[in-house]
């Protein structure tokens, strides 16, 4: 595997059982962003890194019976996942198929929407998947995007063991070749890549005690922990240590903790862009 090809959270079962609670607290964002831009019926969309359940069902009301939706992954437990949840919601306008957003092999420009979450910020060369998802747009079709920045994610009281996790985890990232504040970029990548009419939209939330987001950041310190001690970026002892510390400190209903800046961004393909001769 290169490094081009890893997803920084990786792709265990607890990874999966995070992205499918996402679903439902991110739910009303999605429908919010979907809302702002018009999805006409019977277009055809795709969601890029939809992992085990993503925004399809949003998607597939909204094109509605006449109407296509495409899901892709290449982690083909979060495939398998997918088509088993479209099964039993009985979305008979979705597929779920197996590819890398980075080359998804899929007809150039036959999608009317292009959509990704929270995948840009998980991995490296992000602008290899802005440009696969442009390539995709038909000319005149939406873009969006919601992704993360990490620089407003913190807690007050302050923590050390917050700060140096932090420190650990931004270390690995950057060795891994993933930008955490890719979320302020989203704008002007897809600006550079010819998409016009962009709106961007920030979204930012308190995470209350009890919340399942409220220890979102421990929970990535997790999914990363073989690799922080494997590849020298911290001792197991310490990150015990450390992520004791923190979450008896997030379980203090008097700690704020405050939530990445999200951004929202959606534009549109020019019409005249990029149209192919038949």
């Amino acid at each position: 595997m290169t490094e081009s090809d890893i997803y920084l959270l990786g792709r265990s079962p607890r990874e999966e059982e995070r992205l499918r609670k996402q679903v439902q607290d991110l739910a009303g964002e999605a429908r919010s962003l979907l809302d702002r831009f018009q999805i006409r019926p019977g277009a055809r969309a795709i969601e890029l890194g939809c992992g085990p359940r993503g925004v399809l069902e949003l998607l597939s009301e909204r094109v509605g019976p006449s109407g296509t939706v495409v899901g892709l992954d290449k982690n083909e437990g979060f495939v398998a996942s997918a088509r088993n949840h479209v099964a039993e919601q009985q979305l008979i306008n979705v597929e779920v198929v197996h590819g890398d957003a980075r080359a998804t092999n899929l007809p150039k420009e036959s999608f009317d929407v292009v959509f990704c979450r929270l995948l840009l910020v998980n991995l490296h060369q992000p602008e290899q998947v802005v440009e696969e998802m442009v390539s995709l747009l038909r000319p005149g079709g939406v873009i969006a995007s919601h992704e993360a920045d990490y620089l407003p994610h913190m807690c007050d009281p302050p923590s050390p063991a917050w700060d140096r996790l932090f420190e650990i985890f931004q270390a690995y990232t950057r060795a891994k070749g993933v930008d955490l504040f890719v979320g302020r970029r989203i704008h002007r990548m897809l600006r550079d890549a010819g998409i016009g009419e962009l709106q961007v939209n920030p979204v930012i939330h308190v995470y209350p005690h009890g919340h399942n987001r409220r220890s979102i950041f421990l929970d990535f310190v997790q999914n990363v922990r073989d690799g922080l001690v494997g590849e020298g970026f911290a001792r197991d002892e310490e990150l015990n240590e450390l992520t004791q510390e923190l979450k008896r400190h997030l379980d203090d209903p008097d700690t704020l903790v405050v939530s990445h800046l999200f951004f929202q961004v959606w534009g549109r393909k020019p019409e005249h862009q990029g149209r192919e001769q038949g």
